[in-house]
């Protein structure tokens, strides 16, 4: 039976709209009974009961922000009414409430294993040039070698950046690093480096981030001292071709499993359909050994404390209030406000202050504790949850899973996005009607969690269907061709 209404936690003084519902409609809670004071859009809050000025507004059993002028029960309550009631940096206590995960039986999807013993979940041929200039010679290359695709080798693919040269410091230090993360990618059969020369991140220098690499797998060219880089190139993509025909898939246990979570374009059904369903999936991934990355810090503001209280121990604790405060830094640094957020498309979907938006943003997390965090373009080594650093910006945000070592995406989103990252990203709808409108951006809806469907039944279709895009099948940005990267640009530019 499709629900109206729901009270996401007992304490809660709002509740969520799950469908338009019009002003004089009676609801009753337990044992309260409001009647709607205006129409309620989907998604939207409206107050259980009376609240006065300056009042904590609770959803999800948190203060979301607080009231700006007393709300009557059946109220809208949104950002005309109600505001952040965060502050700038703040000190944390650890209060350990990590529990761990009993296991769950085996399960098996079938990838590639690779010569150093890494697993990947695409046999690709990946274009990756290490300065701006070369773009338009790796996407020519790309264009020209389509017709390599084929048996194994699944798709060629250029990631054309800005960056590269004219960087300083920790600003060209990490677009090195991302660089390197992706040229040692499992899920890139071969990789050709494509160089200028006389660039800042030259190949020369970029060696020294990528570490030792098996010459089948990986071939460089630098332009400048090719007379044809685009035939040369070419001969290079077929070398690495008839490389990456050699591999072809095998059953490989989930506990090899690494996958990233991220949202964008969030509604007010985000933190009630699609993000709980990949916390539960995270949680059921991980009781099989396999390992998930949250990222987005931005996002986790207003909410940190329930992922500082996972943290298996102090140390990790601590790790993660500078991976917050961190954060904070660097927006001021910027003379920005640190809770700039969220974004009009948010808002117009129901959410009304940063602290509303974390609390759904952090449900992707699911129960887990807390095992590993990373520094941006660190690589994965723990298994289980993983906190890593990187902001909200959707490419910026998947290019950094991917970067630290993520097989897929889940990016959840009550907006829609036709987007991409170097990994297979499946775009998963908090709404039934984005799933319908926007059926080819869409691969998989959560939409229906509010129209019957058993919240355990939803979470196992949702771990087939990863299964089932681990051991090949495309997502919607695969069939439409895309492959977008992007890297965080932190400094100046000379």
């Amino acid at each position: 039976m499709e629900q109206s209404f729901i009270r996401i936690h007992p304490d809660d003084k709002v509740a969520v709209a799950l469908r338009p519902l019009s002003a004089g409609t009676e609801i009753s809670v337990g044992d309260v009974t409001v009647t709607l004071a205006e129409d309620i859009p989907q998604g939207h809050k409206f107050a259980l009961r009376d609240l006065k000025e300056g009042e904590p507004v609770i959803k999800y059993g948190y203060p979301i922000g607080i009231t700006k002028e007393p709300v009557k029960a059946g109220q809208w309550i949104h950002v005309h009414n109600m505001k952040t009631a965060l502050g700038d940096l703040l000190t944390y206590t650890y209060d350990r409430e990590a529990v761990e995960l009993p296991p769950t039986e085996k399960r098996f999807f079938k990838g590639y294993r690779r010569e150093n013993g890494k697993v990947g979940v695409r046999n690709e041929i990946w274009i990756i040039p290490t300065v701006g200039c070369v773009n338009n010679v790796a996407t020519a290359i790309e264009r020209k070698a389509q017709s390599l695709v084929g048996g194994s080798v699944e798709a060629i693919a250029a990631f054309p950046h800005p960056y590269g040269c004219s960087q300083m410091g920790d600003d060209q230090e990490h677009t090195r690093t991302i660089l390197a993360d992706l040229i040692g990618h499992p899920n890139a059969g071969g990789v050709l480096v494509l160089g200028l020369g006389c660039e800042n991140s030259n190949i020369g220098e970029l060696k020294k981030y990528i570490g030792p690499y098996d010459e089948r797998r990986v071939k460089f060219l630098v332009s400048q001292e090719s007379d044809d880089e685009i035939a040369d190139g070419l001969a290079l993509v077929e070398e690495l071709a008839d490389y990456a025909k050699t591999f072809s898939r095998e059953p490989i246990d989930v506990s090899e499993l690494i996958i990233g979570m991220k949202c964008g374009g969030s509604d007010g059904l985000s933190g009630i359909t699609a993000n709980p369903t990949v916390g539960a999936f995270s949680d059921l991934l991980i009781s099989k050994g396999g390992t998930t990355i949250l990222t987005e810090v931005p996002e986790m503001f207003g909410a940190e404390t329930l992922l500082m209280n996972r943290c298996e121990n102090e140390a990790l604790f601590e790790k993660t209030v500078a991976l917050i405060n961190d954060f904070k830094n660097y927006f001021t640094s910027h003379n920005q406000t640190i809770y700039e957020n969220p974004s009009p498309g948010n808002k117009k979907g129901g959410i009304s202050t940063l602290e509303d938006k974390s609390m759904g943003c952090t449900q992707k997390s699911g129960s887990a504790p807390v095992r590993g965090v990373l520094a941006y373009g660190e690589q994965v080594s723990e298994k289980g949850l993983n906190l890593l650093s990187a902001p909200g910006n959707d490419l910026v945000a998947s290019t950094a899973l991917a970067a630290s070592g993520a097989h897929i995406v889940l990016f959840t989103t009550g907006r829609g996005t036709p987007f991409a990252s170097p990994v297979p990203t499946v775009k998963i709808s908090s709404n039934s009607a984005l799933n319908t409108k926007k059926n080819n951006w869409i691969d998989f809806n959560c939409g229906v969690l509010v129209e019957g469907t058993d919240p355990a039944e939803l979470r196992d279709r949702l771990f087939d269907y990863v299964i089932a895009v681990a051991s090949g099948e495309e997502v919607k940005s695969e069939k439409a061709g895309f492959h977008d990267m992007a890297i965080f640009k932190q400094g100046v530019t000379l």
